[in-house]
């Protein structure tokens, strides 16, 4: 499971579906992961209880040379300049991540615009 922006910005919200999700992949020790964009675009600061403590059950996808390379090839391809939204969608589609979103029609245009298939769980 990946969470894109929209996942993390509702956990801080106290939203029972993100939370339900969560629960279950930690319990099942398959910890969300949250790439390192997504991370900055819903970090503002603190105290962001809700997310702190969602966090600590998630692995931090790096955003590396590879990574950044895969997202800008992707950002072409799908004709966006959304960097963040791009990354979201490379790094579910390698890991066969369901993604966790408020947003699934872009992701989702984005990985027809690379002729993949993503799953996808709105919020």
């Amino acid at each position: 499971m990946t969470y894109d922006t929209g996942a993390l910005i509702a956990a801080e919200a106290g939203d029972h579906r993100v939370w339900t999700l969560h629960d279950a992949a930690v319990r099942t020790r398959q910890p969300p992961s949250v790439p390192a964009a997504v991370l900055a675009q819903a970090w503002r600061g603190g105290p962001q209880a809700r997310l702190s403590r969602l966090l600590k059950g998630c692995k931090m996808e790096a955003l590396g040379e590879e990574q950044a390379r895969s997202a800008g090839r992707a950002c072409k391809q799908a004709q966006t300049a959304d960097v963040v939204d791009t990354s979201v969608v490379v790094g579910a589609l390698d890991r066969g991540d369901i993604v966790i979103t408020s947003d699934p029609g872009d992701l989702g245009r984005i990985a027809d615009a690379l002729g993949q298939r993503l799953t996808i769980q709105g919020v």
